[in-house]
């Protein structure tokens, strides 16, 4: 799979992309909307760091909310250094800005394993009153433990996500999270962890607000899975979301065979390799219970060779 159309929403706003020079355009207010700031990466003659000064003086950014960073040129090359520069040398600029997506780029701009990423955590360092944190490709990213007592949503979406940054996220003190994202990935894209990496997530002790809990895209979702079972954290989540990785029936019977998960809202393992008796003991547990439930297998498919070697794969892998 890859990825495709930017987003069409972001912290509950409408996406609008800060525009080429067209001085006849009208623009919207500027709380209304979730900026996307991007450079052209293939016909442009600006940099990233020149489209976010014209923004600077084109838009009131004191009324600013979210602010989306597209792609830089020659993300699969260069990291974001001088775009968090120039982000932190804004912020007296930004005073309403409540949300940040670092790299949101399609896969024509960059892959997203071809992204080239850094430590992030001077952003949210920077910014203080951030709400929303997300990020986009896991080559060079790095996470070290902080504490940030107002971020509510954490995304970190990749091909390949390394132990250190799990390790990095498990250790933090985030009081306010109420939904943690992490698509997880596979070791030919730097996804190293193991699922003895997520124990401080799942046990909940530094994310007291937690509700909405996703680890996905996974190739050891099976143990994902197993991990999730037995999870303290679980009793108190709203959603549960395994999806887009290599579940199979052991990940499916060990959620089935572990604690209830009849008190959530939404239980989602959209793209997966469970079979189908699996998936109706699923849904005769769950829905019952009034259950949201996605099992759409989606474009999962199996490859098999002559010695009957079965690959499996994760929905975002390059």
């Amino acid at each position: 799979m890859t990825l495709g159309d930017n987003p069409h929403v972001f912290h509950g706003l409408p996406v609008y992309t800060f525009p080429d020079a067209e001085p006849e355009r009208d623009l919207p207010e500027p709380e209304g909307v979730a900026w996307r700031v991007a450079a052209d990466v293939y016909d442009g003659d600006e940099e990233w760091e020149a489209v976010f000064a014209r923004f600077l003086d084109t838009v009131d950014t004191t009324r600013v909310r979210a602010l989306i960073v597209g792609a830089w040129k020659e993300a699969y090359d260069t990291d974001p250094a001088a775009v968090i520069e120039a982000l932190l040398a804004a912020r007296d600029r930004l005073p309403a800005l409540r949300a940040i997506f670092l790299g949101h780029m399609e896969s024509e701009e960059c892959e997203i394993s071809w992204i080239n990423q850094r430590d992030v955590t001077p952003l949210l360092a920077g910014f203080p009153d951030l709400e929303e944190f997300g990020v986009r490709g896991g080559s060079g990213l790095e996470f070290p433990a902080l504490r940030h007592t107002a971020l509510r949503r954490l995304t970190m979406e990749t091909g390949g996500l390394g132990a250190e940054v799990v390790r990095g996220v498990g250790a933090s003190d985030l009081p306010a999270l109420e939904h943690l994202d992490l698509w997880l990935g596979t070791p030919d894209y730097g996804g190293d962890s193991e699922a003895a990496d997520l124990e401080p997530i799942l046990s909940g002790a530094r994310l007291p607000r937690l509700r909405h809990l996703a680890l996905r895209n996974s190739e050891m979702q099976d143990a994902v899975a197993a991990a999730v079972a037995s999870a303290p954290v679980v009793a108190r989540l709203e959603s549960l979301d395994l999806s887009m990785g290599v579940l199979t029936d052991e990940g499916a019977a060990a959620l089935l065979g572990g604690q209830p998960l009849t008190h959530l809202r939404k239980l989602d393992l959209h793209y997966h390799y469970v079979s189908e008796p699996l998936l109706d003991r699923l849904r005769q547990t769950l829905e019952p219970a009034g259950v949201e439930l996605n099992l759409d297998r989606d474009d999962a498919e199996e490859d098999e060779e002559e010695d009957g070697t079965v690959w499996r794969y994760v929905s975002v892998g390059e």
